[in-house]
């Protein structure tokens, strides 16, 4: 057999394969033989039927399958020895590789072989970003405090309406004259008075039941997903709709908020774990410093990828890996949909490529027993968090269900790479300068 490359242009190859009568008779042989032990043909016995006619009833099928399975294993062969860093896996030249198997012995078979773009990326102090940290203030405290005594609360009917009530009424579309349009839509639902109340919602404030009002189909709901639920339509009727609608109040509910008292405390967070409205405020705080800095460590890490993607702005053999796309996806997919989805894919494996090298040139690995360490402390998180007591857990049982997760594939994969994801992120903070912000919660949405 004889492998050899032809390099087309820095990202792609084209590999030519011989395959002559030594490199596989003896395979097509045997499974020959194989073949007529079990054959089974009016005439003969099982195993009996002469090998002529095994041959020429399997013989181009069997040829066929060993070619195959030659041509994968030789491929893969070649390019591990050589060391080649490949994008997806080469694929046939369909024009190249036409074969006669009665006039020949000898084949060449021709493959296009995408290549991995190689680039150099150094990290260094002058890459600089900035780290964002919310500062908590009491206005943040009071809102996640009045949603918590909103969550736990109560809800009573009430005989007038006032801000934050939920009303349920009769909806009936109305004509340009403001009648009733036969035939319309009818629904009885719900509309929410927000908190301050909407300007077009004013006028229901004190209203009773049985009271009747008009509001336009975008003073009911201005997301056309919400109002096609509270009408009943579609969401495409929902975005055309311009009727104004009669509203028939039939009742009213009224959220009467928990009180911060020690019911709610154990509600919340356990018997006895928080003792004082203090104690809840403190215990609130941390959990927004722990939220937001998940929140800022993502925003840094885009950036990051960001930078780093623009920075080596990376060429991939496009029209190779979409003719890789389609055929190796497991289920089928239109030119159309790979045309639309490539730009996502083409930036996912540009990243890929760049944390690969990073960790090469950095010599990043992750253990066994790093895995196994990670998921257990995941572990005791997760049972104080639901209310189990970590030191009650054995380590045997924290090894053996750390073990079993990694096992699982999909699971296994994700956590290492969360593992190597937070290796790079230290690497980042040694190599490069990042400077920490303090800013209020609505300066960093609005950044």
């Amino acid at each position: 057999m004889n492998i050899t490359q032809e390099k087309i242009d820095d990202l792609n190859a084209v590999v030519k394969v011989k395959v002559e009568p030594a490199d596989y008779t003896e395979k097509v042989e045997k499974a020959l033989k194989t073949y007529q032990k079990r054959a089974e043909m009016p005439g003969f016995r099982q195993g009996k039927v002469p090998a002529s006619l095994v041959r020429k009833m399997y013989g181009k099928a069997v040829l066929a399958e060993e070619l195959n399975r030659i041509l994968s294993d030789s491929l893969y062969q070649y390019i591990q020895e050589n060391k080649i860093e490949v994008l997806g896996n080469p694929l046939p030249k369909e024009e190249n590789n036409k074969v006669d198997f009665d006039t020949q012995s000898e084949f060449e078979f021709q493959f296009d072989m995408a290549l991995a773009p190689q680039f150099q990326l150094e990290l260094s102090p002058d890459m600089e970003f900035t780290e964002f940290v919310i500062g908590i203030d009491e206005k943040l405290v009071d809102n996640y405090v009045n949603d918590l005594t909103r969550r736990y609360g109560r809800i009573e009917p009430a005989d007038s309406t006032v801000e934050g009530d939920l009303i349920y009424g009769d909806f009936v579309q109305l004509d340009s004259n403001g009648e009733i349009l036969p035939g319309g839509i009818f629904k009885s639902s719900t509309l929410f008075l927000d908190k301050p109340v909407k300007e077009a919602h004013k006028a229901m404030i004190g209203a009773k039941s049985d009271d009747k009002f008009v509001l336009s189909a975008k003073d009911i709901s201005e997301d056309p997903k919400d109002l096609a639920t509270k009408l009943g339509i579609s969401t495409e009727e929902a975005e055309n709709i311009d009727s104004s609608f009669q509203i028939t109040l039939k009742s009213i509910s009224r959220l009467i908020p928990a009180e911060l008292n020690q019911e709610l405390f154990d509600k919340v967070y356990g018997p006895g774990a928080v003792t004082s409205t203090e104690q809840l405020r403190e215990k609130i705080a941390n959990e927004m410093r722990h939220m937001f800095a998940r929140e800022t460590g993502e925003r840094l890490r885009t950036d990051i990828t960001n930078r780093l993607l623009a920075i080596t702005n990376l060429s991939l053999p496009d029209e190779f890996l979409k003719r890789w796309l389609l055929a190796a996806n497991e289920k089928p997919l239109t030119r159309d949909q790979v045309e639309s989805e490539y730009p996502i894919y083409a930036r996912q494996l540009r990243w890929q490529l760049i944390e690969n090298k990073l960790i090469r040139d950095n010599n990043l690995s992750v253990s066994q027993e790093e895995a196994q360490q990670h998921v257990k402390s995941m572990l005791r998180a997760n049972f104080a968090k639901y209310g189990r007591n970590p030191d009650e857990v054995t380590d045997d049982e924290l090894t053996n269900t750390a073990k079993s997760i990694l096992s699982k594939e999909n699971e296994g994969k994700r956590i290492y790479e969360e593992i190597f994801g937070q290796k790079l992120m230290t690497l980042y903070r040694s190599e490069c300068t990042i400077r920490q912000k303090e800013v209020s919660y609505d300066e960093f949405l609005a950044s």
